[in-house]
């Protein structure tokens, strides 16, 4: 809170001193920031860089080895697993001591080189290509350089063109047809007017000010010359930055992780005392009992956590990245599938990047070819640069026939190029002798200009209702999702034109534009993450209704659209009240995006986001899963956890497959891990107890937990059923607890079993048949959790609805055949077992199969009582 607090005391300090200098006459930029119209010299400058620093924005993590393994080794087990490792070691269990330092080594080398690797290709990605921009300094050869971006300063004055990046904060001096683009900031596609004149005192946002450039954004029109007020982390952009610089917050992946921690130490804290002190007062050897009770613990932590956890995102990762998804952060993967909604941007996601061409109406806003070809006409002969609507209107004439020849049979004559004033154009044009002016616009500009209208075939006065009438149909096109220009001529007599030309025109009708149009792929891709579970939400700095239009034609449900005026004055309990329903967030501050992402995980959802643009940075690294694309803006780039080489929501498909896949994993081996060491702790509780000797050795109990982890190192080659992929999973401790309640106690039913059929049948029941006990209980213990992960890996009948992959199938036979022979070999002799008479193994089968069925009716009742996570 306190760095959010210092975010927005820093913005709005720095807002403050920008709308000042829009507010002021230019000339008075030149006194406040100690330059002149010849821009800075070029030791002042120089000096200013030195004190200042270089432009630069946001600094990168970079893909530095040490910080990566360090971050690799930040794992709640590992500190589990070692502190573990080091109370081995000090009481001379080296073998344990070993084991589980190799297994924190493994996962701490499977982290760290698949990060280090995504790091690196990310960083390749986010590579820019230097820019320069375009100064002026006195004291140089020439009144202008060029000069790298970075070396910009404040008072530095800059020239700017069609297609420049704004390099720094800037007030306008100069600004002739300037139109700016602004989607990375606002979400707007559409260029906003730009201009020098200083700003009324009202209150406004930064990039609605007229006389504001700010960094981030980029030229698309018109020439002008402005001077640098703030550059680098003292922008606008560098405020955001700024905002974003605090450590990412815990995800639904660390949060799980952190909460399985927990309550496996509440478990140990409980059991491992009573181990040790039964067996200490039952037995009065101290020391065997401590080292028993080190053993218990070692029992009770699934150490192969980190390193089954590593290998599955890691999986993920590659099979991702052959779809084109490089993964930044592996945990991200797990999210992925965990994901319920998934937030983005409007522009560029669901829909292209450029407006189209959508129809033509005549005044009441009905389909007509009548305006279509003035509108060519004048898109086509204006001399200055076509805007968005010029070139999607050209691109759609240029596909039909029947225009082909039109542009040779007209000659252009004069033109009147656009302004801000007049918002609108026009061009005269001479075809067959005959001279006609052609006027596009703002619909209101050009109906204010007309006189009269030719509808239905009949020549009109333009009357006040009839123009009341006109712009209503206009309204309506709009409100259907359509951007609207009107269309009018003048029959000329002169071969000239001027500004008092553009009255008594006759009204043609509108051309509507599609907003932009909505990708082939998007309907599809929201179908298709629907059927998974996933919930789209558009949030954008864009306008409702072009918005609503879009999510209509991709299926989703619009309802009610909150815009960003409203969730202003909205609380942050209210917000995520209504956050949960609501489908479309328009007209949004890059504030107002995150704070939505944080409203929907207030109310128990994962949450995705995925944007490009500087606006969309906070909320990225708000979301549990950050998404963005290879083209997007480096800060966006650098606060995702997810970099798209391919701009598609199609893209995302795979990466909730394998997020489920990756999770899916994790929990077989948390649910068998768990529930099968809490039942043998529960069965070594009562042996320890009733037992005249400890019912296994601490070396004998390492032995069969080290074979036990190995059997389970094809978990994450497993197969998941394909219906377990539907849903979104996320970490539920609550049902892992219980699920280790329930079925733990299964296995000790069948440990006792065991413990009488060594006591009553073969009498192992004294300390001098000890070994016998022990190896008996040994091959039980271990072959029963080997089998178990056959039974819990799936909701359905085990072996026969559902079979392990080939891998995991392997190492548990491998693991179940060294457990049978390892009392009859020189290397159990070594661990204190003896061999088993054969007449065990027949009763031994029996009590399997017994568990097998018994643990699979058990599941099956827990999973239609709680469900199957």
């Amino acid at each position: 809170m306190k760095q959010q607090q210092r975010f927005r005391e820093f913005t709005f300090r720095h807002s403050r001193r920008l709308v000042k200098f829009s507010q002021r006459a230019p000339e008075r930029a030149f006194v406040s920031l100690r330059s002149s119209a010849k821009g800075l010299s070029l030791e002042e400058a120089a000096e200013r860089l030195a004190r200042i620093g270089p432009n630069v924005a946001l600094e990168t993590e970079g893909s530095a080895a040490l910080p990566i393994l360090l971050k690799a080794f930040r794992n709640p087990f590992n500190y589990l697993i070692l502190t573990l490792a080091v109370v081995s070691y000090l009481t001379d269990d080296l073998r344990a001591a070993v084991v589980m330092g190799s297994m924190i080594v493994l996962s701490v080398a499977f982290t760290f080189v698949q990060e280090l690797r995504s790091s690196r290709a990310a960083e390749k990605l986010s590579a820019m290509v230097r820019t320069n921009v375009t100064v002026f300094r006195t004291g140089g050869v020439t009144p202008t350089l060029e000069i790298p971006v970075s070396d910009l300063v404040p008072g530095d004055v800059v020239q700017l063109s069609a297609g420049d990046m704004i390099p720094a904060d800037m007030r306008l001096l100069t600004a002739k047809h300037l139109t700016v683009s602004q989607a990375s900031l606002t979400g707007e596609s559409v260029p906003v007017e730009k201009r020098a004149e200083a700003e009324p005192p009202e209150a406004k946002d930064l990039p609605d000010v007229k006389s504001l450039c700010l960094l981030g954004t980029s030229v698309a029109s018109g020439v002008a010359t402005a001077i640098v007020i703030h550059t680098g982390k003292e922008t606008y952009f560098g405020s955001i930055a700024k905002s974003i610089t605090a450590a990412k917050s815990e995800t639904s992946f660390d949060e799980g992780v952190r909460r399985f921690t927990r309550l496996m130490l509440q478990f140990m804290a409980v059991m491992v005392p009573l181990v040790f002190l039964i067996n200490g007062l039952t037995k009065g050897a101290w020391g065997d009992a401590f080292l028993f009770a080190i053993a218990v613990a070692v029992g009770l932590t699934p150490e192969m956590l980190p390193m089954i956890v590593t290998v599955n995102l890691a999986k993920g990762a590659m099979a991702m990245s052959k779809r084109k998804v490089i993964v930044k952060r592996l945990s991200a993967i797990q999210n992925f599938g965990a994901m319920n909604v998934l937030c983005t941007d409007k522009t560029g996601t669901l829909t292209e990047d450029q407006l189209v061409f959508g129809g033509t109406f005549d005044p009441l806003g009905k389909a007509s070819e009548v305006p279509l070809r003035p509108a060519y006409l004048n898109s086509c002969f204006q001399s200055g640069l076509k805007n968005f609507l010029d070139a999607a209107l050209i691109r759609h004439v240029d596909t039909l026939p029947a225009f082909s020849a039109v542009t040779g049979e007209v000659r252009v004559v004069d033109e009147l190029p656009f302004d801000f004033d007049r918002k609108r154009m026009s061009v005269l044009v001479e075809e067959q002798g005959k001279l006609q002016l052609i006027c596009k616009g703002a619909v209101e500009e050009v109906l204010s200009a007309c006189g009269s209208v030719i509808f239905m075939g009949k020549h009109r006065v333009l009357d006040a209702a009839a123009r009341e009438q006109f712009t209503n149909a206009a309204a309506r096109l709009h409100d259907e999702g359509y951007r609207v220009i009107a269309v009018a001529t003048r029959d000329m007599g002169k071969q000239a034109c001027s500004m008092n030309d553009e009255r008594e025109l006759v009204l043609q009708g509108f051309v509507g534009f599609l907003d932009p149009p909505v990708k082939e792929s998007a309907a599809e891709a929201v179908h298709t993450l629907a059927k998974y579970g996933v919930a789209v939400k558009i949030l954008t700095g864009d306008n409702e209704r072009v918005t609503a239009k879009v999510a209509e034609a991709v299926g989703l449900n619009v309802g009610r659209v909150l815009l960003g005026k409203e969730i202003a004055k909205m609380s942050d309990e209210q917000l995520t009240t209504a956050a949960q329903s609501i489908t479309i967030f328009a007209k949004l501050t890059p504030d107002q995006k995150q704070r939505i992402v944080k409203a929907l995980r207030a109310g128990g959802n994962v949450v995705g986001f995925m944007g490009d643009g500087i606006n969309d940075a906070p909320a990225l690294r708000a979301a549990d899963v950050g998404i963005s694309v290879n083209n997007a803006v480096d800060i966006a780039k650098e606060t995702a956890d997810i970099i798209l080489l391919e701009k598609s929501l199609l893209a995302l498909e795979q990466g909730v497959v394998e997020g489920r896949k990756v999770f899916g994993n994790i929990i077989k081996y948390i649910k068998m891990g768990a529930s099968s060491n809490f039942g043998n702790v529960f069965s070594m509780l009562g042996a320890s107890y009733l037992l005249p000797f400890l019912p296994m050795l601490p070396v004998q109990m390492l032995t069969q937990n080290l074979l036990y982890d190995f059997s389970q190192t094809g978990i994450p080659l497993d197969q998941v059923d394909e219906d377990y992929l539907l849903t979104p999973r996320k970490w539920e401790i609550g049902d892992i607890r219980k699920f280790m309640l329930f079925l733990g106690p299964v296995s000790s039913i069948f440990d006792y079993a065991t413990f009488a059929l060594m006591w009553f049948v073969f009498h192992a029941n004294s300390p001098a048949r000890q070994g016998l006990f022990q190896s008996g209980w040994f091959v039980e213990g271990l072959l029963s959790q080997t089998l178990i992960v056959h039974v819990i890996r799936t909701r359905k009948i085990p072996f026969i609805q559902s079979r392990a992959s080939w891998p995991l199938t392997l190492t548990t036979l491998s693991v179940m055949a060294v457990c049978v022979a390892i009392p009859f070999t020189s290397v159990g002799t070594s661990l204190g077992f003896v061999p088993l008479p054969l007449a065990y193994f027949g009763p031994l089968f029996g009590l399997l199969v017994g568990y097998c069925v018994l643990a699979h009716m058990m599941k099956s009742w827990f999973i239609r009582k709680y469900g199957y996570n």
